[in-house]
């Protein structure tokens, strides 16, 4: 399987306080990996890092074979990498539909053998979408705002798509959704990167885990070996 996502001994700090110390791990095409561990331990660091949002003082990312670490975040984006921020940033006076045309883009040359996203296949994933299509971002409930997230960087086309804090604070039918969608992309062959708490719907999804402590990978497997290593979550999360 062809690695898409390279991350190896990268450190990062914001301004004096170190904040990764040799982060490492990757992603092959069409997986699914997750980046696990409590708060502050790096997780939205290393998110920052791979989108260019926070400079990397060392190591290396490579995305497809290209190294991202002095390349804008717009740059990142159009290589095909997108972004479901933690507390999902939708612009709240523009429309539902506004919102999902304003990041589109097509596809890059040699991605055909992932489909089209476009307004309608977004609407087919969330038709709740498409019956609120004309409401502004600031009046739709926080799960309307997560699909809405994630319907945007669907329409960047991406070939990899990054979601920190996936269902935080979601009711839990919109979290079954939520999963439920995100499960039907991977079998569409969309790699992905979740970072979530859920650790029970996460070994369903993901492939592999990398769990993270004070800015590095403490501990990485299949999710057949996270399951039947639970003292591994009891110790890096905190949860049974």
């Amino acid at each position: 399987m062809t690695t898409l996502l390279e991350m190896k001994n990268v450190q990062a700090a914001y301004g004096h306080a170190q904040a990764l110390f040799g982060m490492g791990f990757d992603v092959k095409a069409g997986e699914v990996v997750t980046l696990l561990g409590r708060n502050g331990m790096g997780r939205s660091t290393t998110i920052k890092c791979l989108f260019g949002m926070l400079p990397v003082k060392s190591g290396v990312i490579t995305f497809g074979g290209k190294s991202l670490t002095s390349m804008s975040s717009h740059g990142i984006a159009r290589l095909g990498l997108g972004l479901v921020p933690e507390g999902r940033q939708v612009f709240p006076t523009l429309s539902v539909e506004e919102n999902l045309i304003a990041t589109a883009r097509a596809p890059r040359h040699g991605q055909a053998s992932l489909q089209l996203w476009d307004l309608e296949r977004v609407y087919r994933f969330f038709p709740r979408l498409k019956e609120r299509r004309g409401n502004h971002g600031w009046q739709l409930s926080g799960g309307e705002q997560q699909m809405l997230a994630i319907g945007r960087a669907l329409m960047t086309n991406p070939q990899l798509l990054v979601l920190d804090e996936a269902t935080e604070g979601l009711a839990p039918l919109i979290r079954a959704e939520i999963w439920a969608v995100l499960a039907k992309l991977k079998q569409e062959g969309l790699a992905q990167i979740v970072i979530d708490k859920n650790v029970g719907a996460l070994l369903k999804l993901a492939d592999r885990h990398f769990v993270m402590e004070k800015g590095r990978v403490v501990w990485q497997g299949d999710s057949a070996q996270l399951r039947n290593e639970p003292a591994i979550v009891q110790q890096y999360m905190g949860v049974s």
